[in-house]
């Protein structure tokens, strides 16, 4: 072994190594000390926020709100029904508004309890906003709720469109299926009709 390649070695032994090593540590300590984000595949704006920052009645009502927006923008968003949302689609008012509240309002909701919990700590869940009978935590919780049944709305609207649909799908198979003798003599009567018009066309020859 030259003296060189043994310089190399020693370096990559007693610095390299180390330093990475070191540097390793750090990162995995500080990803397993990191707080746990939220998670919301619908409302990825909220992933900043930590879990822990927010009461428990609230996170309950988000992921309400996300598990319902996932399938909103699904049924108003693919409206060619190729199972994805692209611009093929058709852009409707209802999967915009959609889009808005899980987009904006919902984290600008969240954010402004946030700024008063950073502001004045417990008082946000305790104290009663001025002029108002709700507190900062049940003010976030109702335009929460609000959103919730909104989706909760469009939902069941959605249910019964499209069982609407599967009804005047079912009685037209019905009068189909259960008058088949109908469809047999209109095609007889017709093939009659027009053996009668070859006849009278021939006698005229």
């Amino acid at each position: 072994m030259t003296q060189i390649t043994a310089m190399l070695v020693m370096f990559v032994l007693y610095g390299v190594l180390p330093v990475a090593g070191l540097y390793l540590g750090y990162r995995g300590i500080k990803k397993v000390t990191a707080p746990k984000m939220l998670e919301y595949k619908a409302m990825p704006q909220l992933g900043y926020i930590p879990e822990k920052s927010l009461p428990e009645a609230v996170k309950i009502s988000l992921a309400q709100i996300n598990q319902k927006g996932e399938k909103l923008r699904v049924i108003y968003g693919d409206t060619n029904n190729d199972g994805k949302i692209d611009d093929t689609d058709t852009v409707t008012e209802t999967y915009i508004m959609i889009q808005n509240l899980m987009d904006k309002h919902i984290p600008q909701a969240v954010a402004d309890y946030r700024r008063l919990h950073d502001l004045e700590g417990a008082r946000a869940d305790n104290t009663k906003i001025k002029n108002s009978d709700v507190t900062g935590k049940e003010a976030l919780l109702e335009v929460l709720g609000t959103i919730n049944t909104q989706f909760d709305d469009l939902l069941d609207a959605s249910y019964h469109q499209d069982g609407q649909k599967l009804l005047v799908t079912n009685r037209y198979l019905q009068q189909r299926f259960d008058n088949p003798s109908s469809d047999v003599e209109m095609l007889h009567s017709t093939s009659i009709h027009s053996s009668d018009n070859v006849n009278i066309d021939n006698s005229k020859g």
